[in-house]
C-alpha cells in the first residue's frame, strides 16, 4: 500500500477547502499559516509558533492571532468590491464598516481601524460602550461610523458630538420613537445629524440568525413607519439629513440568492425615499457575508455557495439593475462584514491531556457452568460472527446485554458475571466494527459503531469559554492536529474539555459528505505534547465565552509574519488567573486568602498540621490564586 503522507492528511481534514488559502499542510506534517493566499515563501509552522509560546512561559490553551490575516481580509473585501465596480461600470463607491460586536477586543478593533484606513473602512457600534470604543479608536474621519441599536439620550449625544467633531457618524433610526428624540437632541446641541433608517424587509434568509431579517425582525421600520418618519423630517425641515438606507438580513447567509433578493427589495425603498426628497447617498446592506467553515461550498449552515468575487459582483449588479431603471444615481454601498473579516485570523491551540479507549479486554476461552443463558448466547454469537451475519449478531448481543443487565438489577446475576457479559459485548462490537470496514455500504447502524467506539481525548480547554457557538448552536469549526500530519492518524475520537459537564465536548466535525461524529487522531506518545487547533474562531467566540467552572480567558498571543518569512511576537496577553475569575463572580481574593490562612492556623493549634506544613499549604493556596485557570504541567 502507498505510504501515508502530508497530502493525504490535507485531504482528510479538508484544509485546502475551508482555509481560503491561509493554512496548508507542509511535507513535514506541520500546519502552516500564510500571511496571505499564495505567499508560500512566507509560510510559518504553527507547531513552531506553539513551541515558541511555551518557551516564553505561556501554557496552553492559547488563542493565536495572526495579524497579517486581518490586513489581508480587509484588502480582499475592499479590492473585490472595487474590481466588481470597475468591471461593471458602477459610478458609486464601496465603504466597509466593521461591526465591533463580532470581536470587541481592543487589539482587533485597533488593527482593523489601522489597516482599514487606506480604504476608509469604518466601524459599526451597536451600544454606547462600543460607540465610545470606536470614537477613541478611529482616526480616519472619512470612514463611516454607524450607530445601531437602542439609543438613549447619552448615546445620541455622543453620536452628535462625533458629527460636530468631523466624524462621518450616522445615527440609524432603529425604532419609530428614536427619531423624535434624535431631533430634539440635535436642536439642543445645535448639531445637524447624519441619519439612516433601518428598514424591515419582507425577504428573510435561512439559518441560525434568520430572525434578524424579515417583517417580524426586532429592529427596523416597516413601510408605514418609514413614511411617518419622512413626514416628521419634512415637518422639521430636516429631510436632507436622511442619507442612509440600512437593513440587516442576518449573519452567515449561505445562499447568494437570498442576498440578491434582499438587495433588490432594499433598492426599491432607497428609490422611494429619493423620490420623497431625501438626500440618500448610502445603501448599507448590513452583514451576512458567510464563512465556509466546512469547505463544502454549499448552502449548508456552515458554508456558503458563493465566492467573495461572486458576492461583490452580484450585489453591484443587483443595485445597478434596480436603480438604473428608476433613474436613481448609484449609491455608496456599505457592508458590515464582521464574521468574514476576522474569523480566519484566530486559531485556538490546546494540548491533549489524556485519552480513554473502548478497547478489547480478554475474555475466557469458556464460560463457568453457572453462567446465565443470556451470557452463553452472547458468547456463542461472538464465536459464530462473520461478515455475512454481522447485523444479526449485533441485534443479538444488544438484546442479551440488556437482558443480563435486567437480571443484575433483580439480583439474579452477580457483579463478576455482569463483568464477563460486558467484556463479551464490547469485544463483539469491536469485531463487528472491524468487519464492517470491508463493506461498501455498511448501513446506518453499523456505521454508527465508529462513534460508539470512539476514543475520548481529554483536552485542555473549555468549550463554553472559547467555543461557545459549538455548544450553543452546533456551529462546526475545523479541528485538526497542527503537527504529525505526515503520519496516518490511526485512532478516531471525540474531544472532551476539562469542565465537569457532559456538554463540554466537540463531537461534530467537518467531512466531505456533510458532518462526521468522530475525528481522526494520532496515538499519544509518552512525554510528547499532542496539540490540536480549532480554526476560524475569530468571530464572536471571544466575546460570547462564559466562566463555566470558572475557567477564564485563555492566554492570547499575536504574531506578525515578516517579509522574509520570519515572524515576530507583537502582543502577549496573559489569560485570567484564578483570582481574576473569582473577582468576576464577586469574591474578594484577599479576604479568601486571609480566611484560609486563619483556617490553617486553627489546624496548627488543633495539632492536625505542623507550622512548617502550614507554611507550605498557605503558599500553595496563594500560588493557586495567582495561577492559570487551566491545566498546568
Amino acid at each position: 500500500m502507498e505510504r501515508w503522507n502530508a497530502g493525504k492528511s490535507a485531504d482528510l481534514y479538508s484544509i485546502n477547502e475551508w482555509s481560503s488559502g491561509y493554512f496548508q499542510v507542509a511535507g513535514n506534517g506541520d500546519v502552516m499559516v500564510l500571511p496571505e493566499p499564495g505567499a508560500l515563501g512566507r509560510a510559518v509552522s504553527i507547531a513552531d509558533v506553539a513551541e515558541g509560546i511555551r518557551a516564553r512561559g505561556f501554557d496552553m490553551p492559547v488563542l493565536l492571532r495572526i495579524d497579517n490575516i486581518l490586513d489581508a481580509q480587509i484588502r480582499s473585501i475592499n479590492e473585490n468590491f472595487h474590481a466588481a465596480m470597475e468591471e461593471l461600470g458602477y459610478n458609486g463607491r464601496f465603504m466597509g464598516a466593521y461591526p465591533i460586536k463580532v470581536n470587541q477586543q481592543q487589539q482587533v478593533v485597533e488593527k482593523i481601524a489601522e489597516y482599514g484606513s487606506r480604504y476608509h473602512h469604518g466601524l459599526e457600534a451597536g451600544s454606547k460602550a462600543e460607540l465610545i470604543a470606536a470614537m477613541g479608536t478611529m482616526l480616519d474621519q472619512e470612514a463611516v461610523l454607524i450607530c445601531n441599536g437602542y439609543k438613549d439620550e447619552e448615546f445620541i449625544d455622543l453620536g452628535l458630538y462625533a458629527t460636530k467633531m468631523g466624524f462621518n457618524c450616522v445615527l440609524v433610526v432603529e425604532l419609530p420613537d428614536e427619531l423624535p428624540l434624535i431631533l430634539e437632541r440635535s436642536k439642543q446641541l445645535d448639531a445637524k445629524p447624519i441619519l439612516g433608517i433601518r428598514i424591515k424587509l419582507s425577504t428573510q434568509a435561512g439559518g441560525h440568525w434568520a430572525d434578524s431579517g424579515g417583517e417580524r425582525s426586532f429592529f427596523g421600520l416597516n413601510t408605514s413607519q418609514i413614511i411617518a418618519a419622512v413626514d416628521l423630517l419634512k415637518e422639521a425641515d430636516m429631510l436632507d439629513c436622511l442619507q442612509m438606507v440600512h437593513y440587516h438580513l442576518g449573519s452567515q447567509i449561505s445562499n447568494i440568492r437570498e442576498i440578491r433578493t434582499a438587495v433588490n427589495e432594499a433598492c426599491r425603498v432607497y428609490a422611494g425615499l429619493a423620490r420623497e426628497g431625501a438626500q440618500v447617498e448610502y445603501l448599507d446592506l448590513g452583514g451576512g457575508l458567510a464563512v465556509d467553515y466546512d469547505g463544502s461550498q454549499s448552502n449548508f449552515l456552515s458554508s456558503r455557495n458563493y465566492t467573495l468575487k461572486e458576492y461583490c459582483t452580484d450585489i453591484i449588479e443587483a443595485v445597478m439593475t434596480s436603480l438604473e431603471e428608476e433613474g436613481i444615481a448609484h449609491p455608496v454601498i456599505i457592508t458590515e462584514s464582521g464574521r468574514a473579516l476576522v474569523a480566519y485570523s484566530s486559531v485556538l491551540l490546546f494540548n491533549v491531556l489524556d485519552v480513554t479507549r473502548f478497547q478489547d479486554t480478554p475474555i475466557p476461552e469458556s464460560l463457568p457452568e453457572d453462567s446465565p443463558s443470556s451470557i452463553e448466547y452472547m458468547f456463542q454469537a461472538l464465536k459464530e460472527l462473520n461478515i455475512r451475519n454481522m447485523q444479526e449478531v449485533l441485534n443479538d448481543v444488544i438484546f442479551y446485554r440488556d437482558e443480563t443487565r435486567r437480571l443484575f438489577d433483580n439480583g439474579k446475576v452477580s457483579l463478576r458475571q455482569r463483568s464477563v457479559s460486558e467484556q463479551i459485548f464490547w469485544t463483539t462490537i469491536n469485531e463487528i466494527n472491524r468487519l464492517s470496514k470491508e463493506l461498501k455500504n455498511p448501513g446506518t447502524e453499523l456505521s454508527e459503531l465508529e462513534r460508539v467506539l470512539a476514543d475520548i481525548y481529554y483536552c485542555n480547554f473549555s468549550v463554553f469559554q472559547s467555543l461557545p457557538d459549538s455548544w450553543a448552536i452546533g456551529q462546526i469549526f475545523p479541528v485538526m492536529p497542527i503537527h504529525r500530519l505526515d503520519e496516518e492518524p490511526s485512532r478516531f475520537g471525540i474531544l472532551a474539555d476539562i469542565t465537569c459537564d457532559c456538554d463540554g465536548k466537540i463531537d461534530q466535525f467537518i467531512d466531505k459528505r456533510g458532518t462526521r461524529r468522530v475525528l481522526p487522531l494520532h496515538e499519544l506518545r509518552p512525554y510528547e505534547e499532542y496539540i490540536l487547533g480549532v480554526f476560524l474562531v475569530g468571530a464572536y467566540q471571544e466575546t460570547l465565552g462564559d466562566l463555566h467552572n470558572l475557567l477564564g480567558d485563555t492566554n492570547v498571543v499575536t504574531i506578525r509574519i515578516l517579509e522574509n518569512g520570519e515572524y515576530e511576537f507583537v502582543s502577549e496577553q496573559e489569560g485570567d488567573t484564578v483570582a481574576d475569575v473569582l473577582a468576576y463572580v464577586q469574591y474578594d481574593p484577599k479576604r479568601l486568602f486571609i480566611s484560609f490562612r486563619k483556617s490553617a492556623e486553627l489546624a496548627v493549634r488543633e495539632g492536625r498540621i505542623s507550622p512548617q506544613e502550614r507554611r507550605e499549604i498557605v503558599a500553595a493556596y496563594e500560588a493557586g490564586l495567582r495561577g492559570y485557570t487551566y491545566f498546568e504541567r
